[in-house]
C-alpha cells in the first residue's frame, strides 16, 4: 500500500464527520492513544540499551508474571489518558478492578470508557519478536456525572465504538477503527508523527497461513484437530504455511494484510479459552469484522458474546471470512 502525507491527526479532523457522536472528545482519546504509543515505541526500541528486560517480580490479576514493560506501558497509557480528563473509567488486562476517573465531581461529563491491553505478546521483547497495544471504546452506559460501574465495562463487544491496537515491529504502525472501515498509520520515527500508510485495510476473503500453538495439540476439541489436519492435507490450494508468532497483535496484522486465521481455541488445559473478552477479543473482532474479516469463539459471533466479568476468557477465531467459517463448520460437526 502506498504512504500518503497525510498524517493521523489530519485523518481524524478529515473523517470526525463521519463518526456518529462528533462531539471531540474520541479525537482527543485517539490523540492520547498516539502519544503514549510513541513514548512506549521509544522505550520497546531501546529494551536491550536499559534494565527494562525481563520479569519485574510480581504477577497480574490472570497468576502470570508480570514483564518490566508490562508495568511501564501500563502506567504511561492509565496516566495519559487520565491527565487528559478525557475518559471516566480504564480497565487494564493488568489491574484487577477498572479504575473510575474523578469519580466525586459531578460536573464530570466525559462519555467514554477504554479497556487496554497494555503490552501484548511482552515476553517476545527478551528476543526482539514485534509486540503491541490493544485499545478498545465505549460510551458509558451509567448516568453523567456519577462514578462508573462495572455496567460500564461488561458490555458486549457490539457496543464499541472505537478499537485498535499498535504494533511495535520493524516500524511502528497504529491500526484502528471507529465503525468506518480500518486504517493503518505508520511511525515516522525522524519526525515522530504517524502517517497513513494502509488505507481501507481488508482480509482477503481466504488465505493460506494458519496460525495456532500446535504444542497444545493434544488437549484442543476434536473440532480444531480436525481443521488443523484439514489446513495440512495436500488438495487444492492447501497445505497452509503455519505461522505463529505468540503475540495477537503481529499475527493479527499478517492474517489481515496477507490472508489467514488465527485459532485459540478452548483447551484440556484452559477449559474457557485463554485470551480476554474484553481486552483483546472483542476490540480486535471489530477490527476483523470491519476490515471484511470474521471472529468466532467457534459457535458464536464474538461481538454478541455478553461478558459477565471483567477478566472473562473465551475462545476465539479470528481472520479471513472463509477460512473461520470452514473452521466453525468443524466445530460444529465435531462438538
Amino acid at each position: 500500500m502506498q504512504q500518503t502525507h497525510k498524517t493521523l491527526g489530519e485523518f481524524i479532523i478529515e473523517n470526525q464527520s463521519a463518526f456518529k457522536y462528533t462531539s471531540g472528545e474520541l479525537s482527543r482519546l485517539i490523540n492520547s492513544i498516539r502519544l503514549a504509543a510513541k513514548v512506549v515505541n521509544h522505550e520497546v526500541n531501546k529494551a536491550g540499551l536499559v534494565d527494562i528486560l525481563g520479569a519485574a517480580g510480581d504477577t497480574n490479576i490472570q497468576g502470570e508474571d508480570q514483564q518490566k514493560l508490562d508495568v511501564y506501558a501500563n502506567k504511561l497509557f492509565i496516566q495519559t489518558l487520565t491527565n487528559r480528563n478525557i475518559v471516566c473509567g480504564i480497565a487494564s488486562e493488568e489491574e484487577d478492578s477498572f479504575i473510575s476517573i474523578n469519580s466525586q465531581d459531578e460536573q464530570h461529563q466525559n462519555k467514554y470508557i477504554v479497556l487496554i491491553d497494555p503490552l501484548d505478546g511482552s515476553s517476545n521483547i527478551d528476543v526482539n519478536v514485534s509486540v503491541g497495544t490493544i485499545f478498545s471504546v465505549y460510551r458509558r452506559v451509567t448516568p453523567l456525572g456519577t462514578a462508573v460501574t462495572l455496567e460500564d465495562f461488561l458490555q458486549k463487544g457490539s457496543q464499541q465504538v472505537a478499537a485498535g491496537y499498535v504494533i511495535y515491529g520493524t516500524s511502528t504502525m497504529l491500526v484502528y477503527t471507529t465503525g468506518c472501515g480500518v486504517n493503518g498509520f505508520t511511525l515516522n520515527p525522524a519526525i515522530g508523527s504517524f502517517y497513513l500508510s494502509h488505507p481501507n485495510m481488508q482480509f482477503p476473503e481466504t488465505g493460506k497461513i494458519y496460525s495456532v500453538n500446535e504444542g497444545n495439540y493434544i488437549h484442543f476439541p476434536q473440532g480444531i484437530k480436525n481443521y488443523i489436519k484439514y489446513c495440512q492435507m495436500e488438495e487444492g490450494d492447501r497445505p497452509y504455511t503455519s505461522r505463529y508468532i505468540g503475540s495477537l497483535v503481529s499475527d493479527f496484522h499478517r492474517n489481515m494484510i496477507k490472508g489467514g486465521i488465527y485459532l485459540y481455541p478452548k483447551s484440556s488445559k484452559a477449559g474457557s479459552g485463554k485470551l480476554r473478552l474484553l481486552y483483546e477479543c472483542n476490540p480486535m473482532a471489530f477490527l476483523a469484522e470491519q476490515a471484511n474479516g470474521k471472529a468466532s469463539d467457534g459457535f458464536t459471533r464474538i461481538l454478541d458474546i455478553e461478558p459477565t466479568e471483567l477478566h472473562q476468557r473465551v475462545p476465539f477465531i479470528c481472520g479471513s471470512r472463509k477460512m473461520v467459517e470452514k473452521a466453525e463448520e468443524f466445530m460444529l460437526k465435531y462438538s
